[in-house]
């Protein structure tokens, strides 16, 4: 398959609530089929909603992973440490390390934003704080972007794709989201969806 440049993205608050099957991140899932909310492995309580992301077949991957205020929970960077979930809805699977539950509406990273190409103006997160907008490694390689055919994950470390076939569907900049998320040090997360397109993998890196 021939290379594909990616588009960098930011997410730009929107004043409405998002109903509709795009890919968003914050807010409340749109569910596609029976609500599927992940559960922390060590705690037991929900995950925090990121964000969904629509795939070329019409439908969406739903990104959670767990945030606890009160105490450090290690492996929200594995990918298959129970710790986070990418959730494919419809006619999705739910690897065995997963656990949920029927609940419609949980914890949320933050407020409805809706992705667009970057441009050079800077953005606003929830607390009105200017974000950086288009940040880009220094071989000038965007750090957020959507996947699609052809694009391939800009690794801030060493490449950790999670099996043969897997296929990026976003690639997030901590540092360029519109709130804050716990990848590490100016860490990126990834999202992946599986040859069959049935399960989903999320990691992320740090410096």
């Amino acid at each position: 398959m021939t290379v594909s440049e990616p588009v960098p993205i930011a997410f730009v608050r929107t004043e409405d609530v998002v109903r509709g099957a795009v890919t968003k991140v914050g807010g409340q899932p749109v569910w596609l089929a029976e609500p599927q909310w992940p559960l922390s492995r060590r705690t037991g309580e929900p995950m925090e909603f990121l964000g969904q992301f629509a795939l070329d077949d019409g439908r969406l991957a739903y990104l959670f992973m767990t945030d606890d205020e009160d105490e450090f929970i290690d492996g929200t960077y594995e990918p298959e440490a129970g710790e986070n979930a990418f959730v494919i809805q419809p006619d999705g699977r739910i690897p065995d390390f997963v656990t949920v539950d029927g609940r419609a509406v949980g914890p949320s990273a933050g407020t409805d934003h809706l992705p667009q190409p970057s441009t050079d103006e800077a953005g606003e997160g929830d607390e009105g704080d200017e974000t950086d907008d288009g940040e880009e490694d220094g071989d000038g390689r965007p750090l957020q972007f959507l996947g699609g055919p052809g694009i391939e994950p800009n690794w801030l470390q060493g490449e950790e794709l999670p099996g043969e076939g897997w296929r990026l569907v976003a690639q997030l900049d901590s540092c360029d989201l519109p709130f804050s998320v716990n990848f590490g040090d100016a860490g990126i997360g990834y999202a992946f969806v599986s040859p069959d397109g049935k399960e989903g993998r999320f990691l992320w890196q740090c410096c």
